[in-house]
């Protein structure tokens, strides 16, 4: 049976339509377009209603999502009637018995599995499994010395929750989310954990562009650590410098990605948890370009090009489970600007290459916006007369049209 996404793309494509075109057609931004297209997010209804429309579907779309929406429903209902069950059955149980391993690997499982998952179920497999967590604190259904177990089952499962809002672009929720993970890693006492929360509320912070908010929340999660378990200093040091380094402060931006870089020498330990909770050397290089980037060139040029080649060069000979995707194809793109910064236009043109040859529905958001503003640098008067800039300036043009 063909899927709502799959009917999607198909008629698209029959009728000739870009994705920028097709975006444009029906009113709704191309980066969520694509991720209903490729099944990353569901669709809103009204998107469904507008593309039958616009792709003369015949109400063939609206009926497919119709469908689909009405089987998810039911997994919805079957999954938390599962649930609901299970959590009883183990409330029955004498309290002797209760252990929570099965509650731990669940975590584990969604740790892991949201770096290759739409964030919607993620959310859905999370509040679910925090719901058991919750409900073995509240009604004392555990071990004494499981409680702090607990906590920290019910902290990352928080933490799940408020990636996947951020991810779903509602910063409001993701840090009560972020905050209500934070409580818990001090009512366990996890150290590791509370750095890590403390971290994810600055990264909210600086989605909604409050720099000087998301500095406060890094230096709150400071006190936690020191003690060489995990990558929390180094992803809060991180934090630090992509703050700023947008407040246009190129010294300190600096000192805190060597910070990031001894903070990861340091480590006697990995971290407790991956996935979601681990903070990979590809993604410190990444950080770490996409800071200096907003500096004004020079040794904050080179040093940006560096860590966008060591990203790139990390997650393409890697394992597979750990590679982002568009995080790379950003990584290319901040490499082109670090080397236009640094008057290498050749270089420049070398690195956005495989970004240009992308197909649109690949095209996301973040990557139009960086390319664009790469296209404003390579459109300065002083390479009026210089070719390869012209022909690059043309090629991105095309792709953010």
């Amino acid at each position: 049976m063909t899927t709502f996404p799959e009917l999607l793309r198909t008629l698209r494509l029959e009728s000739g339509l870009s994705m920028p075109a097709f975006a444009a057609r029906i009113h709704y931004d191309r980066t969520s377009l694509h991720h209903f297209e490729s099944g990353r997010r569901v669709a809103p209804f009204a998107v469904a209603e507008s593309a039958d429309e616009v792709l003369n579907a015949g109400g063939r779309l609206v009926t497919a999502w119709q469908q689909e929406d009405q089987a998810r429903r039911e997994a919805a209902a079957a999954h938390r009637t599962r649930a609901a069950a299970l959590a009883m059955s183990n409330d029955l149980s004498a309290l002797a018995d209760l252990d929570i391993a099965a509650l731990q690997e669940g975590v584990e499982a969604t740790a892991v599995d949201y770096l290759g998952s739409p964030p919607a179920p993620m959310m859905d497999r999370a509040h679910v499994l925090r719901a058991e967590a919750f409900e073995r604190l509240r009604s004392g259904h555990h071990r004494s010395s499981d409680r702090s177990d607990l906590y920290v089952a019910a902290g990352r499962l928080s933490g799940v929750l408020a990636y996947s809002l951020l991810d779903q672009g509602d910063a409001t929720e993701a840090l009560i989310h972020a905050d209500a993970a934070g409580r818990c890693a001090e009512y366990a006492g996890d150290t590791e954990l509370a750095a890590w929360a403390a971290g994810t509320k600055s990264l909210i912070a600086r989605f909604q562009g409050d720099y000087g908010r998301a500095l406060d929340f890094v230096r709150d999660g400071y006190q936690w650590v020191g003690s060489g378990h995990g990558t929390g200093e180094a992803r809060l040091r991180c934090g630090e410098a992509q703050c700023l380094a947008n407040l246009g402060d190129s010294k300190a931006a600096n000192n805190a990605l060597d910070s990031a870089e001894l903070a990861r020498d340091r480590m006697r330990r990995g971290d407790s948890l991956e996935g979601l909770f681990g903070f990979s050397q590809a993604k410190q290089s990444y950080y770490a370009s996409s800071s200096l980037i907003w500096l004004q060139g020079g040794h904050d040029a080179e040093r940006a090009a560096r860590e966008a080649s060591a990203a790139i060069e990390l997650w393409q000979t890697g394992p597979g489970a750990e590679r982002s995707l568009d995080d790379e194809r950003l990584a290319h793109i901040y490499l082109a600007t670090a080397r236009v910064q640094l008057d290498d236009v050749e270089g420049a043109a070398e690195a956005i290459g495989p970004i240009l040859a992308l197909p649109p529905e690949d095209q996301i958001s973040w990557i139009v916006k960086r390319a664009d503003r790469l296209a404003g640098m390579l459109a300065a008067p002083r390479y009026a007369q210089n070719r390869t800039a012209i022909e690059t300036v043309g090629l991105i043009k095309n792709l953010t049209k």
